[in-house]
């Protein structure tokens, strides 16, 4: 089908001035946007959503009362400096750098012998290294040299000294051990030879998750602000019959839990999905048998109505520290828009800024999965990178039909600096005009042979192109 589907087949579809073909996943899709004028400027929200942002605001500053704000980018720079001594005496071992070598990148990656999945993340070393004035790369030749590497003792110094660190961010001891052990075993980790989910789900118990995810001073004041988002929805509703609420990707429920209890006794449908039937055993185990809750598979990967969801079926979609995992952002986020109702609310929980730390721990459960042909076809492809900005999730939202609320938390805050989770949610846009999805599949199939099965095909408001690492469009 894909050399089916050419720019001659796809021109003149009706209602489509522009369009972009999403490859991957067990069906292509296809993003049709109308003609002009685009909201290529997010349009903002009314005052309802306004207030709503301030109190959640207010929420995520409460959840972390007793916390010295001023003192968390200190922590945080920390917990990277020990990433950055981690990353230089991995790469010292290979003796590729030492007396005066200048090995290429290729030459690094068949040292440390790096399974193909993983070779992003040595990249993103490199560069980092090379950008933290620790490693030198001589642009004509591509060859890097003069690394400062860290003896035996100062790295097992810091290693020994993150105790202090990760607990004035809040996490427990479990997720100081965690960052330790996937330091210590970062070789065989990049080879594939051991997995993260070993290390972070010893015995299969999803304690060192949830200490990440829900104790730790960035989430507990991301999952408030979120809860207080959809504790909201609930009550401007007027209707008496249940908030609908879907959560994707919920994982070990670290956000769950706040939501749940911020929507106290109220009714809900709230459905817990992942894609890991472990996650949802977890979440049985752990929540019980909560009035309105259910649970079931879903892949963020796959189209949700194949998946046995109804349009327009939900009143908020949250997906919490999972999003990114989206080899198409857009089309991940057209699809969850079609399953909310018009005026709809999205939430999303998302870290926005890079941390050195990820790259030698949870970094490892965001590669490719082994065998997989492709990865990030949407803005980040070709990037080695995981993480959108907030200002590109921002203009995500926008594309795809949603109007964007306030990030939270606001720029100028310490969390946003020394952490970078943010809150992003947006509301179904409900004005304009989107191609219709069915004029667009019936002409389609017309253009196509009879035996070829037709994308998924999704309607947004503009098609955002993947770009180049330089920021030009491919």
């Amino acid at each position: 089908m894909n050399g089916a589907l050419t720019d001659e087949v796809l021109t003149g579809l009706p209602g489509v001035t522009d369009w972009q073909l999403v490859r991957g996943g067990a069906r292509d899709a296809l993003l049709v946007a109308g003609p002009p004028p685009h909201p290529r400027v997010p349009t903002g929200t009314g005052h309802d959503d306004a207030r709503a942002a301030s109190r959640a605001a207010d929420a995520g500053d409460a959840a972390v009362r007793g916390t010295d704000p001023a003192a968390l980018p200190a922590l945080m720079r920390q917990l990277d400096e020990t990433a950055l001594l981690t990353m230089a005496r991995v790469l010292d071992r290979t003796r590729l750098l030492r007396d005066a070598g200048r090995p290429t990148t290729e030459e690094i990656l068949g040292a440390l012998a790096v399974a193909p999945r993983h070779a992003w993340i040595v990249r993103r070393w490199l560069r980092t290294l090379t950008a933290e004035g620790r490693l030198r790369l001589d642009p004509a030749t591509g060859r890097h040299h003069s690394l400062v590497a860290p003896d035996r003792r100062d790295h097992a110094r810091a290693l020994r000294e993150l105790d202090g660190a990760c607990t004035g961010l809040g996490y427990p001891a479990a997720m100081t051990r965690f960052f330790r052990a996937a330091a210590e075993r970062l070789v065989p980790l990049l080879q594939d030879r051991t997995s993260l989910q070993e290390v972070l789900f010893p015995d299969g118990e999803t304690g060192t998750a949830q200490g990440n995810y829900r104790d730790s001073v960035p989430s507990r004041w991301a999952n408030h602000a979120a809860a207080s988002l959809i504790a909201d929805e609930a009550r401007r509703r007027t209707a008496p019959a249940p908030l609908r609420v879907l959560e994707a990707g919920a994982g070990v429920g670290g956000t769950t839990g706040t939501v749940l209890e911020a929507l106290g006794g109220g009714p809900v449908d709230y459905l817990f999905t992942d894609v890991s039937p472990f996650f949802l055993r977890a979440a049985r185990d752990l929540f019980g048998d909560r009035p309105g809750l259910r649970h079931a598979l879903f892949d963020i990967q796959t189209d949700p109505l194949a998946q046995g969801l109804e349009p327009e079926s939900q009143d908020v979609v949250l997906a919490a520290n999972v999003l990114h995992n989206a080899r198409h952002a857009g089309r991940a986020l057209a699809a969850l828009r079609e399953l909310l109702v018009p005026g709809g609310l999205l939430v999303l929980v998302e870290s926005c800024q890079e941390h050195y730390q990820a790259l030698t721990s949870m970094y490892l459960l965001m590669s490719p999965a082994p065998g997989e042909q492709g990865w990030f076809t949407d803005l980040r492809a070709g990037q080695d990178r995981v993480f959108l900005t907030a200002e590109e999730w921002t203009r995500q939202l926008d594309a795809s039909g949603f109007d964007p609320l306030p990030v939270l938390p606001h720029a100028a805050h310490p969390l946003a600096a020394a952490a970078g989770q943010r809150v992003v949610a947006g509301r179904v846009r409900t004005r304009g005009a989107r191609p219709d999805t069915g004029r667009v599949r019936a002409a389609l199939a017309d253009r196509l042979p009879p035996d070829l099965p037709l994308p998924r095909i999704h309607a947004v408001d503009d098609v955002i192109r993947p770009t180049d690492p330089t920021g030009a469009p491919c």
